[in-house]
């Protein structure tokens, strides 16, 4: 059963049966962007590996598979693999290589040039740009020619509000002062994936104060240089997408199935044929956004 988010932001075609062998990286400013839901809540935590595909979160590189192990409920550590996975499986189609054998690096950080900055392929420079943000039950994911972020958040309670506008820009303070209180979560959650969507997009991420930077609803006063779109609205969920250059075509979301995984996109031509099977369970933030800066 769809959920009520993937009604709302997916478009009315058929869901396909896998991700296609090749993709072509969008030129100019176009943004693909592709919504996963995540494993059904209960699903056992080893079920990815232990159906479907031998050996699957092989795909997945060392501290992808540590973060995913350190996650503690399995409703995250589900979510974090099937996202991972999905993105692995989209960069190997836009590269045409398998999954397993997408190379990412990270790029050298912006506050103090370490090499723990935001994921990227290698290349200078790099033959696309991705993001992937993940929250409560569904993953994002943003693939782009020029630098681009995307967010989705769940809409938080009225508390986390409250504890988290003392961070904000004071326009944007103003206006959700202005808003009944109703309307606030609902305007709050926007707001912050617009932020968050736009700082990965700069490659910050988090590490920018909240602050620093005007995402609130008057677009003529957002960052100069990059255009900031919200995503159609869900009852639970609101996301943006933030692309370098002025305005692209309204993106539209492709819902990604449940079978996600394409056995050539998972495997190289040398493996068993036995690995040729594709799987069936692919798997302090606003109410917890759990990710990288992607």
């Amino acid at each position: 059963m769809r959920t009520r988010a993937e009604e709302r932001w997916a478009v009315p075609v058929p869901v396909p049966d896998a991700v296609p062998e090749t993709l072509p990286v969008p030129d100019g400013r176009r943004v693909d962007l592709w919504l996963l839901r995540c494993p059904e809540p209960g699903a056992p935590p080893g079920r990815l590996a232990d159906q479907g595909v031998p050996g699957v979160l092989d795909v997945l590189d060392a501290a992808e598979r540590k973060r995913a192990a350190s996650l503690r409920r399995p409703a995250d550590r589900a979510l974090y693999i099937a996202s991972h996975l999905a993105l692995r499986t989209l960069l190997g189609a836009y590269l045409c290589v398998p999954a397993r054998e997408v190379v990412l690096v990270r790029e050298p950080c912006l506050g103090c040039g370490g090499p723990h900055g935001r994921p990227a392929v290698p290349g200078a420079p790099p033959p696309l740009h991705f993001s992937l943000s993940h929250s409560h039950g569904l993953a994002l994911i943003g693939v782009a020619s020029v630098p681009v972020g995307v967010d989705v958040q769940r809409v938080p309670g009225p508390g986390t509000v409250d504890a988290c506008a003392p961070s904000l820009h004071p326009a944007e303070r103003a206006e959700l002062d202005r808003l009944p209180p109703g309307a606030r979560p609902g305007a709050f959650a926007q707001l912050w994936a617009r932020k968050e969507a736009y700082l990965k997009g700069i490659g910050t991420g988090l590490s920018r104060p909240a602050s620093a930077d005007y995402l609130g609803a008057d677009t003529r006063s957002r960052p100069h240089g990059w255009t900031v779109t919200d995503l159609p609205r869900a009852d639970a969920h609101t996301a943006a997408v933030a692309v370098l250059g002025t305005a692209p075509p309204a993106p539209a979301v492709r819902r990604l199935p449940v079978r996600l995984t394409s056995p050539h996109r998972l495997t190289s031509t040398h493996q068993a044929a036995n690995d040729h099977e594709p799987t069936d369970q692919l798997a302090r933030q606003p109410e917890g956004t759990h990710e990288e800066t992607a």
